[in-house]
């Protein structure tokens, strides 16, 4: 944080002597014989940098399968490659490095990453060099906080403290071995704080060289954080603080400067931290749209002037118009699985005792080679008319009804609750004259799925191209599915469809997926290209802006690996990344649970010294130095208030939450125990004149060394399930389900 300010000479003074600050977060000599020489931190520096090279960079190969959420950005990488459209939550920097790795190794991305599990190896993937970048990242995330813990003044073993927490903690090594966001991010974080660190220095020489320079890299650096996940706004609240604090204080009449000076130190931050940070963020949703100018998943989130402006995908050459009385497969977006019926027939009574009504299935099947051969797949597009339409095309907002191939009957919902969810309609299956008679009950509005929600345009339905809910007309339900929870063996443990109320759930989605009859003549089988037009840059930046913002705001739903912020910091759970059935392997995500218990004392004990100086203060005890007061409120509270933005933030966040959100506090709690450590270790006291004021080192060696000892020892014994590389046997599994942590194989 912002060192205080030195009144030098008089109000009228040059400007750069009235900003000279005192040092004052140097403690005094250190006693006994003791020096933090540039040799001593060179040596310290290099000790834990080859350490996390040596954790990140070890079996970087294994598991040589899809691990977690590589299924995401390794995907992502492969549809930059392949130009073809896609959306996502995150902004773009990171994945655009990931895109450069493959890039440069010549990679094509026909690989998609699919699901957990898919081997690289047998896809001929370079999977090892996309992980390098983030191991790459992960270890020079360790000098960084070193020379950010140097700049602080801080001694060589409270900088080596700080760096071992986070260099042989378990989440921060896997996430930095892995195709994945975080490593980057993390980076950006520590490179965001030292950069402003450094920027600090250089206070007593406003609009230097160095001053600009430093300010300007700690601009890009938060650029950087904020283009890789929302989350880095914190670091912008954490930045945010000591400049608005360093601001109040030239604010200062004694600071001795005018109102014109005050505004030229607060336009050049402005300028250099937020109006060129934000320029560079824009600049990467420009390569963004310039690279991805083709057809692709990502287009039915966008509206249809701006799909309009990309060019068809090689897919589009598949899609066809549809017609009435095709026979067509329909797919659920969200599962992949294709609406299927068959004659079986919903138990009479549920599981929970529930009564049904008794009458045919209707569930979905997952889409696999072959299944839109299968009758009980296809379905005829009916008009709600009698009257034949034979070649006439299909539009949204058109009201249909649906035949099933295989057994002849109509699809209907009717107000009689699903099997798994009790407050969904059950869709079910009609014949003949029950058909007739309930006629209102078998008709549906195709509404057009436009970017968030359903819409009312008329649009030409292709298959593949065109995504829509299937609005019940009678009850106004949208036809829904989901994999979360199958049918029990009555249902052939297939996914339940339900109709569900919340029609705006972006999980209410499908599309006309094939037509099945389409004659070999028809002359739907040509194809012809559409014509592109082109969008304003700003005009697309913001609808996706709006969209990214909109899907980040409603995932609030429950999710399998999603933990609460207050099991965070003591590590109380954690993920299961991969599993070999096969072999008996694991990566198990979790953080050092003494690693992340050590930072939660000091920042307890931290609350309790800022507690007992106020307290004593009051009563004028003045028992710590002005040095030690200084750093203890301004070096360590800048820290402390880091941990605070990074973390609680979350808890008012309605949003799905992950352990892995936790990992840039994380980071600044280990910049903050290692100094506080070193405070603890000093002697800061007024009251004894004793002995020298300063660091005591002997003291703080033997207590940097009692709280990295067991921090490395853990990292080893769980090193099975952070590598994935060696089978435990069951007794070694349970040995290492710590607090709430489950792991497989453990019987």
């Amino acid at each position: 944080m912002s060192q205080s300010l030195r009144k030098r000479g008089t109000k009228k003074s040059n400007v750069s002597n009235v900003t000279n600050q005192e040092d004052d977060i140097e403690l005094e000599k250190t006693p006994v014989s003791y020096k933090n020489s540039e040799k001593a931190h060179y040596i310290g520096l290099v000790a834990v940098t080859l350490l996390a090279a040596y954790t990140r960079f070890t079996k970087l190969g294994t598991p040589s399968r899809v691990v977690f959420d590589e299924v995401h950005f390794g995907k992502f990488a492969s549809y930059y490659l392949e130009r073809t459209y896609f959306f996502d939550l995150h902004p773009p920097f990171a994945k655009l490095l990931i895109t450069l790795v493959g890039y440069l190794i010549g990679y094509d991305g026909k690989f998609k990453f699919d699901n957990i599990n898919d081997s690289y190896i047998d896809n001929n993937v370079p999977y090892v060099a996309f992980r390098s970048l983030s191991a790459i990242l992960g270890v020079a995330i360790i000098p960084v906080m070193y020379l950010t813990m140097k700049t602080l003044k801080f001694s060589v073993p409270a900088c080596v403290l700080s760096c071992l927490l986070v260099c042989f903690d378990n989440a921060q090594v896997i996430e930095s071995r892995l195709i994945l966001l975080d490593a980057t991010l993390i980076f950006s974080v520590a490179l965001s704080i030292f950069t402003y660190v450094k920027f600090t220095t250089y206070r007593n020489k406003p609009y230097s060289k160095q001053w600009w320079s430093w300010l300007y890299a700690t601009g890009i650096s938060l650029s950087c954080v904020i283009s890789t996940k929302y989350v880095g706004v914190f670091t912008y609240v954490t930045i945010g603080i000591g400049i608005l604090y360093e601001l109040w204080y030239l604010l200062d009449y004694e600071r001795g400067l005018s109102l014109g000076d005050f505004a030229k130190h607060f336009f050049a931050r402005l300028w250099a931290l937020i109006v060129v940070p934000f320029i560079i963020y824009l600049f990467w949703f420009y390569l963004h749209f310039a690279i991805l100018t083709k057809s692709g998943p990502g287009d039915s989130f966008m509206s249809a002037e701006f799909q309009e402006s990309l060019e068809e995908s090689p897919l589009a050459r598949l899609s066809k118009d549809v017609h009435y009385h095709d026979i067509i497969t329909i797919q659920h977006k969200a599962t992949g699985a294709l609406l299927h019926s068959h004659e079986a027939v919903y138990p009479l009574r549920y599981e929970d005792g529930r009564i049904s009504s008794n009458t045919q299935q209707v569930t979905c099947v997952i889409n696999e080679d072959g299944k839109e051969d299968d009758v009980n797949n296809q379905w005829e597009i009916l008009p709600a008319s009698d009257e034949p339409k034979h070649g006439q095309k299909v539009f949204t907002n058109d009201v249909i009804r649906l035949r099933h191939i295989g057994t002849s009957g109509i699809l209907l919902t009717h107000d009689v609750a699903s099997p798994l969810r009790p407050t969904n309609e059950e869709f079910t299956i009609a014949y003949g004259d029950e058909a007739a008679e309930r006629f209102n009950e078998t008709l549906f509005r195709l509404r057009f799925s436009d970017g968030t929600s359903p819409s009312t345009k008329q649009k030409l339905v292709r298959t593949k191209a065109t995504n829509f809910r299937l609005i019940h007309v009678d009850t106004t339900v949208a036809m829904w599915t989901h994999d979360d929870e199958l049918l029990p063996d009555w249902g052939f443990e297939q996914q339940e469809v339900s109709g569900n109320k919340k029609i705006q759930d972006v999980d209410n989605v499908w599309t006309f997926e094939t037509i099945v009859n389409l004659p070999a003549d028809d002359p739907r089988n040509n194809y012809t290209p559409k014509i592109i037009r082109r969008i304003p840059f700003l005009k697309k930046w913001w609808e996706l802006q709006f969209l990214m913002f909109y899907h980040n705001n409603i995932l609030s739903s429950e999710h399998p690996f999603a933990s609460s912020p207050e099991s965070w910091p003591l590590a109380l759970s954690g993920v299961s990344f991969w599993n070999d059935n096969d072999e008996k392997k694991q990566v198990f995500f979790t953080g050092n649970v003494i690693g992340f218990w050590i930072e939660v004392c000091f920042l307890a004990i931290y609350c309790g010294l800022i507690l007992a100086d106020q307290v004593t203060r009051r009563r004028h005890v003045y028992i710590l130095t002005r040095q030690a007061r200084s750093r203890l409120y301004n070096s360590l509270g800048f820290l402390f208030l880091g941990w605070i933005a990074h973390y609680f933030p979350f808890y008012l966040m309605s949003r799905q939450k992950f352990l892995h959100h936790y990992l840039p506090a994380h980071l600044i709690a280990a910049l903050f125990t290692g100094g506080l450590v070193e405070f603890i270790c000093s002697n800061n006291s007024n009251l004894d004149n004793r002995r020298l004021k300063g660091v005591h080192i002997t003291k703080l060696i033997i207590m940097v060394s009692a709280l990295s000892i067991p921090v490395i020892w853990f990292f080893f014994y769980f090193r099975p399930i952070i590598y994935g590389d060696v089978s435990l046997p069951p007794q070694e599994v349970v040995k290492r389900q710590w607090l709430d942590i489950k792991l497989h194989y453990s019987k």
